[in-house]
This record gives structure tokens, sequence and C-alpha cells, in this order.
């Protein structure tokens, strides 16, 4: 088994890049993260497993997180994963979650996803119904996550177009199944 990590700033398109992979390959097993956060309107049930800060905070002292963070005064989380046999796994997490799994998996393999642009970052966030205030917390937080990011990944991918994209993560998917 393997572990991939999908990580980068808010608003890059994680979540649309991990579920094309998971479509596309069904030796991966994508890991659902936790959060606090309110479901934004739209937005699939399946995103998360949305819940509240007492819950959240029981699954922590209990040791139930691989990784969790309190971002932008949220909580977010990724359960210890409980894998099907013969199926890699899929994490997509922020920055800060990355950084904890890598110290505890440092075999893990980071892709870590940029933005083709700052204005494009905005308008990816201003679209899924971030308010203002958070599109410009967001946008600031990324120019903080974007070195340390990059400085933990094993490989680097722009998401100008999102089919070239997953394309391009499904080679690094597979040349590093080589080398397992």
């Amino acid at each position: 088994m393997s572990l991939f990590i999908v990580s980068g700033p808010g608003g890059v398109g994680k979540g649309t890049i991990v579920n094309a992979l998971a479509a596309r390959d069904p030796q991966l097993w994508l890991s659902r993260s936790w959060t606090t956060r309110a479901q934004r309107a739209g937005e699939s049930d399946s995103a998360y497993v949305f819940t509240d800060r007492a819950s959240f905070e029981a699954r922590i002292a209990a040791g139930g997180f691989l990784e969790w963070t309190d971002f932008l005064g949220n909580y977010y989380g990724t359960p210890t994963p409980e894998p099907v046999a013969g199926r890699d796994v899929v994490l997509e997490i922020e920055v800060d979650g990355a950084q904890q799994v890598k110290k505890l998996h440092p075999e893990a393999v980071l892709i870590f996803v940029l933005p083709p642009s700052r204005d494009e970052q905005e308008r990816r966030l201003r679209g899924r119904g971030d308010p203002p205030s958070r599109v410009a917390e967001r946008l600031q937080k990324a120019l903080d996550e974007e070195p340390v990011g990059m400085s933990l990944a094993n490989h680097v991918v722009v998401n100008d177009d999102l089919e070239r994209t997953v394309g391009e993560m499904m080679q690094i998917i597979e040349h590093h199944r080589m080398l397992a």
C-alpha cells in the first residue's frame, strides 16, 4: 500500500482532482476528512464528514485522527485510515496536515497543487460561495502555505487544466507504484 497526499492552498481544486483520480483508478481509496465548518451551498454531502466541535474534539481525545488542524477557526482532520486491502490511500489535506502526515509517514508521496495564478485562485474561491472576508483570509493563508508545501513536496503540479492535471498526477502515482 502506498500513501499519496494531495495538498495545496484553498481554491486550487484539490477536491475535484482527488475525486477524478479516485473515479479513474479503482486502486485508489480516498479518505474523507472531517470538518467543523458549515457546508457550502451546493456542496456535496460526501465532500467531508461535517460535524460539530464537540464531536471533533472527542475524536481528537480518542486519538482518532491521523492529522488535524484548526484552520481559520474551523477544525479539519483526517481519520486514521482503514484502507481496503490492495488499495493505495489518497489524502486531500491542507499544508499543516501534510506536514503532520509526512512526519509520521516520511515515505508518503506529497503532490502539492498550485493555482495557475492568484487571480484564478481568487475566482475559484469566490465561485464556490466563500464570502469576501473568507476569500481574503484564504488568499493570505496561501501566501504563507505555498513555500512550506513546496519544500515538503515530492512533486508540484499547477492546476491550469483539470484533465491535464489529473493525467499528470496519474503518471506520478504510477511511477511511485513501480518504485514500491
